[in-house]
């Protein structure tokens, strides 16, 4: 059966992500994006105008889908704890059905954003920035987490543990995804002292 040029643009697509995740955006060449689609250089042209706009595509449907589920989360259950606990789901989640997209955003947004194109990325950033912090400013407010650290603070830290997860987390069958939201959420409300 013949691939239809949807299948290619896919594969190109793919292939793009993979690179720019291991080698960085800067670094890859269209050259190597179309040998490791099995493509020729021109041929990338057919479907994308640079490797510009492969990284946009890339990572607009990873921020759209973080967006919706991030959005999904706000709008369900209030109480901080489960609110905090949905959104670690949702972010490694996100991480899982984009695993390249994640690496790209955490280690080319500051590269990214100097280019006039990924302009929106520092809005996203904010809005996924605002979003911890709704759900930790109300867990302070409710009681449930210390009123004397810095949200922001927090934020990053909780925020690092769980994107950088990419890097090393891959689930199982016995530690699924749920497991690991459930883990980062009692490590980050309740400590590692064991409760007497």
């Amino acid at each position: 059966m013949a691939r239809e040029p949807g299948d290619r643009r896919e594969r190109i697509l793919a292939s793009a992500a993979a690179l720019f995740a291991r080698k960085g955006v800067s670094a890859t060449t269209v050259r190597e994006i179309a040998d490791e689609a099995g493509i020729l250089s021109g041929s990338l042209y057919h479907h994308f105008e640079s490797k510009e706009a492969m990284v946009d595509e890339i990572v607009t449907s990873y921020l759209d889908d973080l967006r919706t589920r991030y959005k999904r989360v706000l709008d369900g259950e209030s109480h901080p704890r489960t609110r905090l606990h949905d959104l670690i789901v949702a972010s490694l989640e996100v991480v899982e059905a984009h695993p390249h997209a994640t690496e790209i955003y955490q280690n080319d947004v500051n590269y990214l954003t100097q280019i006039e194109r990924f302009g929106y990325l520092r809005t996203a950033g904010k809005e996924v920035q605002n979003t911890w912090l709704s759900v930790i400013e109300a867990g302070i407010a409710e009681g449930v987490i210390r009123d004397d650290l810095d949200p922001k603070i927090l934020y990053r830290l909780m925020r690092d543990a769980v994107w950088l997860s990419v890097r090393w987390f891959k689930p199982t069958a016995a530690y699924p995804i749920t497991r690991l939201a459930e883990d980062c959420t009692s490590l980050f409300l309740d400590g590692l002292a064991k409760s007497r």
